[in-house]
């Protein structure tokens, strides 16, 4: 659940294969690739932090069964640990994401990609 806004999200069959196989997920490069793939164990707490709601129309056919009610975006965040040499703990890198959302047809929100991840670059949190 979305605390921001009340709005229950599941998770849905087609999360799997839009989240490795979007054309967003294929042009990432480098650390965001990898932020992307280690992003998939916060996906509740990412849901239950999201705030923003901003809706989407359908811009195409494409989606039109899936996505009957449109599309909304929340942003997120999430933190991966980066370790020194010795192993131990150092700081986390945060990164800033949008959720996407489709509105399905049987009026449920699901949770559709994770898009527009950039690294928060101003003030690494130190551990």
């Amino acid at each position: 659940m979305i605390e921001d806004t009340n709005d229950l999200v599941f998770i849905g069959n087609d999360l799997p294969d839009e989240y490795t196989g979007s054309k967003y997920t294929y042009s990432l490069k480098g650390a965001n690739a990898k932020a992307k793939a280690n992003a998939v164990q916060g996906i509740p707490e990412m849901l239950e932090i999201a705030e923003g709601k901003h809706f989407r129309e359908n811009s195409g056919n494409k989606h039109l069964r899936d996505a009957a009610f449109g599309w909304y975006r929340y942003d997120s965040r999430f933190a991966l640990p980066v370790h020194n040499e010795q192993g131990m703990l150092e700081r986390y890198n945060v990164y800033h994401v949008s959720l996407l959302i489709r509105h399905a047809k049987d009026g449920n929100y699901y949770l559709y990609d994770i898009l527009d991840i950039k690294k928060e670059t101003s003030n690494p949190f130190r551990f």
